[in-house]
C-alpha cells in the first residue's frame, strides 16, 4: 500500500540535502552541515517502518528486499561507474586502486567499514574519496537487513507494547554506545551501525506514533518551524571539533519530532 504524500518530509529532506552539499563545498556558514545525514537516518527509519506497518498482513521479506534493490541499485551503480570513470582520468594508480576498493565495498554495502578503517571523515584525504558518501547508505542497508525481521517478530508477541518496547531498547542501547564511543573510538561512532541505530529507531518510533501528532494545523506548523530551527542551529554551530554523533546528535535527530 502506497503511503500518503508528506510535504513536510520532502521539505526536511531538501533542507538536509542543502546543508550537506554546502558542508562538502566548504561553506563556512554551515560548519556542522554533516548533521543532514542524521536527519536522513530519522526520515529513513520513519518511512521504512511505516511501509512495514502498512503491509503487516501481507508483508514479504523477499518483496521488501527486491523493492529496495530496484530503488537503490540503478542510481548507486550509475554513481559508482561515473566516479570510477573520472578516477581513471584524474587519479594516480595508487588512488585509483583505492577508489576501486571503495566501489566494491559500496556495491556490497560495507563501505562504512572500509572508510572507518581508513582516514578521518574531515581530513583532506577524506574529501578526495569520490564514494565516501556511500557510508551512510551502507548503514541504512545493514539496518534494513534486520529491522523488518525484528519488527515483525515483535508484532507476533502477545504483549501489545512489545514493538515500542523493543525499539526503545534499541534506541537506548545504541545511544549509550554512541555517547561512549564518540570519545573512545570516534571513527567507529561515526561510521558503524551500533552507534547510529538509535537515529533510525527514532524514525521507527515516530512511525508507531509514540510521540503523538499535532492536534491542529497551527501546532503542526509550529512543530515544523521548531524542527527546522534545531537543524539550522546544529548546522551553523557544530563543527569538526564537536564530539559527534553522541549526545550532540540529539539536536538534529530531535528535529523530526
Amino acid at each position: 500500500m502506497a503511503l500518503a504524500y508528506r510535504s513536510d518530509i520532502d521539505a526536511m529532506r531538501a533542507v538536509a540535502v542543502v546543508i550537506v552539499l554546502l558542508f562538502h563545498f566548504d561553506f563556512a556558514i554551515v560548519p556542522g552541515g554533516y548533521v543532514g545525514v542524521d536527519v536522513f537516518f530519522v526520515i529513513s527509519g520513519f518511512l521504512i517502518t511505516s511501509i512495514i506497518l502498512s503491509e503487516r498482513d501481507t508483508f514479504s521479506i523477499a518483496t521488501f528486499y527486491a523493492r529496495r534493490a530496484r530503488r537503490i541499485l540503478p542510481a548507486l551503480l550509475l554513481v559508482i561507474g561515473t566516479s570510477l570513470a573520472a578516477a581513471m582520468v584524474l587519479f594516480i594508480p595508487q588512488d585509483l586502486a583505492r577508489a576501486a576498493e571503495s566501489a566494491v565495498a559500496a556495491i556490497f554495502f560495507v563501505s562504512n567499514f572500509l572508510f572507518q578503517d581508513q582516514s578521518g571523515y574531515f581530513d583532506a584525504a577524506g574529501h578526495l574519496k569520490p564514494l565516501l558518501h556511500t557510508w551512510s547508505l551502507a548503514i541504512e542497508e545493514q539496518f534494513y537487513l534486520v529491522h523488518p525481521i525484528f519488527l515483525l517478530a515483535l508484532a507476533k508477541l502477545p504483549w501489545r507494547g512489545a514493538m515500542v518496547a523493543g525499539l526503545m531498547a534499541v534506541f537506548a542501547a545504541s545511544l549509550a554506545i554512541s555517547a561512549i564511543t564518540t570519545f573512545t573510538d570516534p571513527l567507529a561512532a561515526y561510521y558503524l551501525l551500533p552507534a547510529r541505530a538509535w537515529e533510525l529507531a527514532t524514525g521507527s518510533l515516530l512511525a508507531l506514533g509514540l510521540f503523538g501528532q499535532p492536534n491542529s494545523g497551527r501546532t503542526a506548523a509550529l512543530a515544523s518551524l521548531c524542527g527546522l530551527a534545531l537543524i539550522i542551529t546544529a548546522a551553523t554551530t557544530f563543527s569538526e571539533s564537536t564530539a559527534f554523533p553522541g549526545v550532540a546528535a540529539l539536536m538534529p535527530v530531535g528535529a523530526r519530532r
